[in-house]
C-alpha cells in the first residue's frame, strides 16, 4: 500500500482513514487536549498528518500508521518552552548490555510504548490547530488547548523522559551512576537492568520471572504496542541463543546495495586498498555532493555494528564538502566490500569472563589535507567488543610518540567512562589493561616530568598520566603485529585485515559454533 502523500488522498481511502481515527482516539484516551476558544494573542502551533507504512524484519508492510503531529518549529523559546533536552543511550551502552546478557546467559526483551509522548506531562499552555480533516463543524475557529505532549512539540522528548524516569524510580528502581538512561534493581541477589532509548525500551534480569513482573508493571501504567524477545532495536538485527547473541545489520546492508545500484556490483576483500591515500584530489572531476553524502552518512549508520569499514568511512567522510570522482570511487569500493561480506556482524559468546580491556593506536599525520594523525581504540568485555572508534586528532602531532601518546589519552577516557558504566552492573574493575604498541609513549605517559619534548602537549592529554598513577588503567606494550586498533587508523593486506576481523569477534552467523 502505497504511502499517502497529502490528507486529501489519505481521507479518499478507508484503510488510512482508520488509521488517522485510531490516532485521535489515543489523544482522547490520554486526555492528550481539550477543544476551547483560541484566547486572543496567542500562537497556534499548525498540526499536520504523517502517513508511514510499517513493516517487519523481513521488510513486509504489516499495518499503516498515521500520526499527528504538530509544526513545532513555530514555537518560540521562552513562551512555549523552556528545556527540551532529552538523554538518550548511546550505542555503546546498548552493547554493554547485551554483553553482560551473553556473559550472564540470559534473554533480552523489547517492549514499544503506544503513542509515549502523549503521556508526557507539559507545564506550558500551548494551543495547537484542530488536525486537518477533522476540525469540528460545530466549532471550527477553536483550537485545542494540550494538557500533555504530542509528537512534533519541542519539549515532547523532554516531558516523556520525565514521565517515565519518575514511574521507574517510584516503583523501585536506581537511575544508573553515569548513564541516565539506565535504570537497574536489585532482587535477592538478582539485577533487572532496563535500558530506554526515547520510547523503545529493552530490559532483561538474571532471573526471567523478574523480566515477566517488569513487563507487568508497564502494562499497568501504558499501553504496549509490542513486547516479545529482543529481535531488532535501533536498526540492529539481534539473534539470541544459549550458545550467545548475534549481532548484524544484514537487512540494512542489502537495502543500501540496492538504493544505491550496487547490488549487481563486484566484490572486494577489504574496505579499502593497501596503501591507499586520499587527498583533496582539486583537479580531479566533481560528483553529485547529495548523493555522496548520501553514501556516506549510510555507512556511518552502519559502524553501529561493523567496526570493520570504521576507518574507511571516516576517511571518506572528510571530503564531503567538496567530493571528487577519486572519492566516489573509495566509498563504492567499500560497498563492493560489504557486497560480498552482506551478514558479517558481532558475535558475544556466553558464559565467557567479563574482564575489561582495550587496545590504541595511531598512525602518524595520515590526514593529506592537515597533517593531522589518526586515534583508534577499541574495547572489550571478556572478548566482546563493544565499543570502537577511528577519530582525526584536534592537533598536529610533531612526533609517532606523540601521536601515540593523544590515541591513548582518548582510550583512556572511552575505557573510564565503560568503568563507571560497570558499576551500574555490579563491576567494580581496576588496573584496567591498554594495550599500546609504542614504548614512546608508554614512557612519557609515566614520566612525571613535563621536559621539553612533551611540554606543549595540551594539558587534556595528560589525565592519563593520573589515571596511571591512580592505578585506575594500566599501559602495557603490544607487538604491531598483534595490535587490533591498527584496523582503526589504516588501510590494511586482506590476510592481515582477515586476521584483526577474526579477534575483533566479526563472523559470519554460519561459522558460529558452540
Amino acid at each position: 500500500m502505497t504511502e499517502p502523500k497529502t490528507i486529501q488522498s489519505a481521507l479518499k481511502d478507508s484503510d488510512w482513514v482508520k488509521a488517522m481515527q485510531e490516532e485521535l482516539a489515543e489523544f482522547e484516551r490520554n486526555q492528550v487536549w481539550d477543544l476551547v476558544p483560541t484566547p486572543p494573542d496567542v500562537t497556534v502551533v499548525g498540526s499536520r498528518w504523517v502517513f508511514r507504512n510499517k513493516t517487519d524484519y523481513q521488510g513486509i508492510v504489516c499495518r499503516n500508521k498515521a500520526r499527528l503531529v504538530v509544526k513545532g518549529y513555530s514555537q518560540q523559546e521562552g513562551i512555549d518552552y523552556d528545556e527540551t533536552y532529552a538523554p538518550v543511550a548511546r550505542l555503546e551502552a546498548i552493547r554493554i548490555f547485551l554483553a553482560y546478557a551473553a556473559h550472564k546467559n540470559f534473554k533480552v526483551f523489547q517492549m514499544d510504548v503506544k503513542c509515549a509522548f502523549l503521556h508526557g506531562e507539559i507545564d506550558r499552555d500551548v494551543y495547537i490547530q484542530q488536525p486537518p480533516g477533522f476540525e469540528d463543524p460545530q466549532f471550527p475557529n477553536h483550537s485545542f488547548k494540550l494538557q500533555k505532549a504530542v509528537y512534533g512539540l519541542k519539549q515532547a522528548p523532554r516531558a516523556w523522559y520525565s514521565t517515565l524516569s519518575t514511574f521507574l524510580e517510584e516503583s523501585g528502581f536506581k537511575r544508573g551512576s553515569i548513564d541516565q538512561t539506565l535504570f537497574r534493581k536489585i532482587f535477592n541477589k538478582h539485577l533487572l537492568i532496563v535500558q530506554i532509548y526515547v520510547d523503545d525500551i529493552i530490559f532483561g534480569s538474571t532471573d526471567e520471572s523478574l523480566s515477566i513482573k517488569f513487563a507487568d508493571l508497564m502494562k499497568s501504567k501504558f499501553e504496549m504496542s509490542m513486547i516479545g524477545e529482543m529481535t531488532t532495536f535501533l536498526g540492529l538485527q539481534v539473534k539470541q541463543s544459549s550458545d550467545g547473541i548475534f549481532i548484524n545489520q544484514e537487512n540494512y546492508v542489502k537495502n543500501l546495495l540496492t538504493r544505491f545500484s550496487l547490488d549487481k556490483s563486484n566484490t572486494a576483500k577489504t574496505p579499502m586498498a593497501l596503501g591507499y591515500k586520499l587527498d583533496a584530489d582539486l583537479n580531479g572531476k566533481p560528483v553529485d555532493q547529495k548523493k555522496y553524502r548520501g553514501m556516506i552518512g549510510s555507512l556511518l549508520y552502519l559502524t553501529a555494528s561493523r567496526p570493520d569499514i570504521m576507518f574507511s568511512t571516516c576517511v571518506c567522510a572528510r571530503y564531503q564538502a567538496n567530493p571528487m570522482e577519486s572519492h566516489a570511487i573509495a566509498v563504492k569500493r567499500i560497498f563492493k566490500y560489504l557486497k560480498g561480506t552482506p551478514s558479517l556482524g558481532l558475535w558475544y559468546p556466553a558464559n565467557s569472563d567479563f574482564q575489561l580491556n582495550a587496545f590504541t593506536d595511531s598512525d602518524y599525520g595520515g590526514c593529506r589535507l592537515d597533517r593531522k594523525s589518526t586515534s583508534g581504540s577499541c574495547q572489550f568485555l571478556g572478548g566482546r567488543l563493544v565499543s570502537w572508534t577511528s577519530k582525526k586528532q584536534s592537533c598536529v602531532s610533531t612526533s609517532t610518540a606523540e601521536a601515540e601518546y593523544v590515541a591513548a589519552a582518548s582510550c583512556c577516557s572511552q575505557v573510564m567512562w565503560m568503568q563507571t558504566q560497570l558499576r551500574d552492573y555490579g563491576y567494580k574493575v581496576s588496573q584496567i589493561p591498554i594495550f599500546c604498541d609504542s614504548t614512546s609513549a608508554i614512557a612519557i605517559s609515566h614520566n612525571p616530568v613535563h621536559h621539553s619534548m612533551t611540554k606543549h602537549i595540551d594539558i587534556r592529554y595528560h589525565f592519563l598520566k593520573d589515571n596511571i598513577k591512580k592505578g585506575h588503567i594500566e599501559l602495557h606494550f603490544i607487538n604491531t603485529e598483534d595490535q587490533i586498533a591498527d584496523v582503526f587508523t589504516k588501510a590494511l593486506d586482506e590476510t592481515k585485515f582477515q586476521y584483526f576481523l577474526g579477534s575483533l569477534g566479526m563472523l559470519n552467523p554460519d561459522n558460529i559454533h558452540p
